[in-house]
């Protein structure tokens, strides 16, 4: 038990199926299923021995549970110093810091840290709310920031992944489906070819609140696959068998 290393306001979440424990603050931000579908969905490179990379990390969820499936490096990029800082104390809680680091960091000023043309694998849960009059922005700043594009757009974000990526890297992306035209035409206008889609639905009966994207860099157009959906939960608001597999089963293959 680590309880030592908790904060005031702070718990441990975890992903049993990867032995992840991530330290969070639900004053702050939490991840929620989207953040361990979006590592699930994610296929490592050359078995996983390259660079990848998480930006917006928040508190660290996304890049740990896919650190678990892969043997190379991994990087953590996160703005918000708050966040940035559980992410860390979460890599040491989870005996990473050999292959795990975080970077404090705006994403679009990361190229000093991160070699441009250096990543394999790119993965990204970014604000999902785009700003307008009618925006209805939650007060506390480090939920704004979460979910909101004021640091960062589609558009800006598709072209961090792209300078990151190295020719044929793949980025991978967690997001609402109303976006997706938005998030189809940011990738294509930065060479980033859309290969596989796949929608999560809350209930078998309701429209899909998710949708996880591959895209490769400077990819051939065309080929876009549809997966068979995830279902989250049953009609009696328990996790699928699907779901459950994903987080209570066992260890996600390489």
């Amino acid at each position: 038990m680590v309880v030592e290393k908790l904060r005031a306001g702070e718990r441990l979440d975890g992903l049993p199926s990867q032995q992840i424990q991530i330290i969070q603050n639900p004053d702050m931000f939490s991840y929620s299923l989207d953040a361990v579908l979006l590592a699930y969905f994610a296929k490592p490179k050359q078995k996983g021995r390259g660079l990848s990379v998480d930006l917006g990390a928040g508190t660290g969820a996304i890049g740990l549970f896919y650190a678990a499936k892969v043997t190379g490096q991994v990087k953590l990029v996160e703005l918000q110093q708050d966040l940035a800082e559980m992410a860390q104390r979460s890599v040491v809680l989870n005996h990473l810091e050999k292959r795990v680091s975080v970077i404090q960091s705006d994403m679009q000023e990361i190229f000093t840290e991160i070699k441009p043309g250096s990543v394999d694998t790119v993965l990204s849960n970014p604000p999902y709310f785009s700003l307008n009059e009618k925006t209805k922005q939650n007060l506390d700043e480090h939920y704004q920031l979460a979910r909101h594009e004021i640091a960062i757009d589609l558009p800006r974000l598709a072209q961090v992944a792209n300078k990151l990526l190295k020719n044929n890297g793949k980025f991978y992306l967690v997001h609402r489906p109303d976006r997706l035209e938005d998030i189809m035409s940011s990738l294509a206008a930065r060479k980033l070819a859309v290969k596989r889609i796949q929608f999560v639905y809350g209930k078998a009966d309701r429209e899909a609140n998710m949708v996880l994207v591959e895209a490769i860099k400077s990819g051939k157009p065309g080929g876009v696959r549809i997966l068979p959906p995830i279902i989250a939960y049953t009609a009696a608001n328990e996790y699928t068998p699907q779901v459950q597999e994903i987080l209570y089963g066992q260890p996600w293959q390489l």
